[in-house]
């Protein structure tokens, strides 16, 4: 009898300590955040939405959807510029000397050091730099912290004659960045497939040619929410 419960009571014990195990490996939802929100959002002319209306950025749409679902955003800042690098970036960071923290931080950067023919190992080192200090900005908590894909403009009017070779290129970077992201921790949300349709869905893209249109942003934020 005695050995019996014994057994059993060991049993219970790793059961317990395989649930435990099993938690901790499930993926964090993108917004786990239950005070009020304050969101940074760092990166280039995807993150400031150039040629489509401030209110349909994507950071503007996480917003909307935040405060839809409930989550409650009391604030959104963005650094972000057309034709930044990491190096413009990284440099308009120290500029702003933000002291704030936030409890939700995006970051997303890097094809203008693909489209300026930079060096993807200098890409690598600055995106860890730009990660780490997301999770800075975060107050050290890497899951309020997620990384956007590069999307691919070789499959936009701007890009299509040349589409193999961005793509190539595009795709080069983004397992860059998804390596680094998942070896430091943090969620990514890879968009980049949205963006390959909008040879075929042409309102995808904004009036530009070039740069995603309001409608797919719409996109990447259901992507970013649907964990939520």
């Amino acid at each position: 009898m005695r050995k019996t419960l014994l057994i059993t009571i060991l049993l219970l014990v790793f059961l317990s300590c395989k649930m435990k195990d099993d938690a901790s490996n499930i993926t964090p939802a993108v917004v786990v955040v239950k005070e009020p929100i304050r969101y940074l959002a760092l990166g280039d002319s995807y993150t400031i939405g150039e040629s489509v209306p401030a209110s349909d950025n994507f950071p503007a749409q996480l917003a909307d959807s935040l405060n839809a679902s409930g989550k409650k955003v009391s604030s959104y800042k963005i650094i972000a510029r057309t034709g930044w690098t990491t190096t413009n970036l990284i440099d308009a960071i120290h500029a702003a000397s933000y002291k704030d923290t936030f409890n939700l931080v995006s970051l997303l950067i890097g094809v203008n050091n693909q489209y300026q023919g930079k060096d993807i190992e200098t890409y690598k080192i600055e995106f860890v730099q730009l990660a780490e200090r997301a999770i800075q900005y975060a107050g050290g908590k890497k899951e309020n912290v997620f990384v956007v894909s590069i999307p691919d403009y070789g499959y936009t009017p701007f890009g299509k004659n040349n589409q193999m070779y961005i793509s190539q290129q595009i795709d080069l970077f983004n397992a860059a960045n998804k390596q680094l992201s998942d070896s430091l921790g943090l969620r990514y949300c890879d968009i980049t497939p949205i963006s390959r349709r909008a040879l075929t869905e042409p309102d995808l893209v904004a009036e530009d040619g070039l740069h995603p249109s309001g409608k797919m942003y719409a996109e990447w934020v259901d992507l970013i929410m649907k964990d939520n």
